[in-house]
């Protein structure tokens, strides 16, 4: 596997980060197409479509090749495969942290869950908060104390 630098990914993500340039990139799953079948489904001029496809080229995407006066653009997929692999690893890291808070979350529903059924077989006293107990009456005077 070929190691791209951090420039090579940011240039891939930045061609990617255009809805133009992504749907260039779809309509060349099916294979090789002229510049100007691409552009037509584009609703810009002409050298305005070729800066997007030279960002494409740029970031390794796309390939040109003249073939007499018609130039087909091919798509490269390589470089999506490195940077597939870098965010592989990030989506491991938050699928972890997603399933502890996952788990996390299941633990404290079900300690809820325990809680309404202990206080469910133990429900407070009817009696409201208003009503004391009586009150003790005192019992005689005490020991004193001699001076």
């Amino acid at each position: 596997m070929v190691k791209y630098s951090d420039e090579q990914l940011d240039g891939l993500f930045a061609a990617l980060a255009d809805r133009t340039r992504r749907k260039v990139l779809a309509s060349l799953e099916a294979g090789s197409r002229p510049v100007t079948e691409l552009a037509s489904v584009h609703d810009m001029s002409l050298p305005g479509f070729m800066k997007h496809l030279r960002v494409l080229e740029q970031a390794g995407l796309l390939e040109r090749t003249k073939e007499g006066r018609v130039v087909r653009c091919t798509l490269q997929p390589e470089p999506m495969k490195e940077a597939a692999s870098w965010i592989a690893h990030y989506e491991k890291f938050w699928t972890d942290k997603l399933d502890s808070l996952a788990r996390y979350l299941y633990q404290q529903e079900e300690l809820q869950t325990w809680k309404k059924q202990d206080s469910a077989k133990n429900p407070p006293s009817a009696l409201p908060a208003t009503i004391r107990s009586p009150r003790r009456k005192s019992g005689g005077r005490g020991p004193t104390r001699k001076r």
